[in-house]
């Protein structure tokens, strides 16, 4: 059975699916027919959180040009350069029980790739989601209703420890900024 969440709802992940060790974790997205006749390139993010809510550096932040972070345990399966197609469009693969125990949260986030130059923001996306799957199938999604009209970065959501299990939170927020802002909201200077 699949957990369809809201805008802040948190849920178990291991502790009601015993055994499970590994997971999927597939982003999605469209983009509106009135873009502006640019093209868009939405990048999926991850950054690897200790205690603090930061990364520890560089190796804490998994994507298209850096895709395996904590040792491995969190795999990122390439950039997609146009989200065409049904589906995921970007997927991310954690192996739970290999993630380092400093790591007390893995945060996903998708950014517009030059979204301020290309004057484009999350107003111009649609059906954009993330869901939590293993090889049993969809186990969460979350849908992003949400009406961005002026952000170019999203934190969607993250799978975070609790009491030793794993769990999982539909988080939302919008960001001005695009991934410059995030990294540095999470303790990552970038060029």
């Amino acid at each position: 059975m699949v957990v369809s969440l809201s805008k802040g709802q948190k849920v178990d992940l291991t502790k009601s699916n015993p055994g499970l060790t590994k997971v999927s974790v597939g982003l999605g997205w469209d983009t509106n027919k009135y873009d502006g006749g640019k093209d868009f390139d939405l990048d999926a993010s991850i950054f690897l959180l200790e205690g603090t809510g930061k990364v520890t550096g560089p190796e804490g932040f998994v994507f298209y040009n850096n895709t395996s972070g904590a040792n491995g345990s969190v795999v990122h399966s390439g950039d997609n350069l146009t989200g065409a197609g049904t589906g995921d469009d970007e997927v991310v693969y954690v192996d739970l029980q290999a993630v380092p125990a400093n790591i007390e949260k893995i945060t996903f986030a998708v950014t517009i790739h030059d979204g301020e130059g290309r004057g484009q923001n999350f107003g111009m996306v649609s059906n954009a989601f993330i869901r939590v799957f293993s090889d049993s199938g969809e186990l969460i999604r979350y849908d992003l209703g949400e009406d961005f009209s002026i952000e170019t970065a999203l934190v969607v959501g993250e799978l975070y420890r609790h009491s030793g299990e794993w769990k999982f939170a539909a988080i939302g927020s919008g960001y001005q900024g695009g991934l410059a802002a995030l990294c540095n909201d999470f303790g990552l200077q970038i060029g």
